[in-house]
């Protein structure tokens, strides 16, 4: 399974397809637009390199087409698809989570519960890109933790498709705290061994995570 990076381990070119990610999310960058790499190299003030690998990173997303003669080009994404995404998404996740509670070893339920108690000071100094490493990291965790390596990386695969719109939601006021008290009711049913909480709190976070991805959405049309 392949890791995302850490806010410590991210590239040139990890940052700059969060920006163009962010840039199509809020419209800057609308469906159509043509991914020119000299023009994205010039507009982000940097080589052709670290652009040629963030479009590549972002095609595996489904933000971006790559087409003949046209190359890389804005995808159309509908609610339609999104919604079926997370629904995916909320359903893989929960699964892991209450395999989490049936399976996890001590070490494994004390490193999990390490790193969200963690997290309490990145909510506190509100650093958000901080946050949105860890939050990753302990997801990955419940991934490993399920001891399904075909269910973990299925996991990871769609956790990457719907990261620019996961990353997104942290821009809803007041997102942070209450991502960090839905990890604390999922975490604390993992460590009880509570295989039923588990799921529920896990199907209940990432509809939660959605509603505030469509929070931001909605800001950035009207702005």
């Amino acid at each position: 399974m392949r890791d995302t990076p850490s806010a410590g381990s991210m590239t040139r070119a990890d940052i700059l397809a969060g920006e163009i990610a962010d840039s199509i999310i809020d419209g800057t960058l609308p469906p159509g637009s043509r991914l020119d790499e000299h023009m994205l190299a010039e507009r982000y003030g940097t080589s052709r390199t670290p652009v040629r690998e963030a479009i590549r990173q972002l095609k595996t997303t489904g933000l971006i087409d790559v087409r003949p003669r046209r190359g890389a080009v804005v995808a159309e994404v509908t609610s339609r698809d999104l919604e079926t995404l997370f629904v995916a998404m909320a359903e893989i996740e929960a699964t892991c989570a209450r395999l989490c509670a049936l399976g996890m070893n001590p070490v494994e339920r004390r490193r999990l519960q390490a790193l969200h108690q963690s997290t309490r000071d990145l909510v506190e100094a509100g650093d958000q890109t901080a946050y949105a490493a860890a939050n990753i990291s302990l997801h990955l965790q419940i991934y490993a933790g399920a001891h399904n390596p075909v269910l973990s990386d299925f996991a990871a695969g769609l956790r990457r498709r719907l990261a620019p719109f996961r990353n997104a939601q942290f821009r809803a006021p007041g997102r942070l705290p209450l991502s960090f008290a839905e990890h604390d009711v999922i975490v604390e049913a993992i460590l009880a061994g509570n295989a039923a909480a588990a799921h529920a709190a896990m199907l209940h976070h990432v509809s939660l995570v959605e509603d505030a991805f469509e929070q931001v959405a909605r800001s950035s049309s009207a702005a």
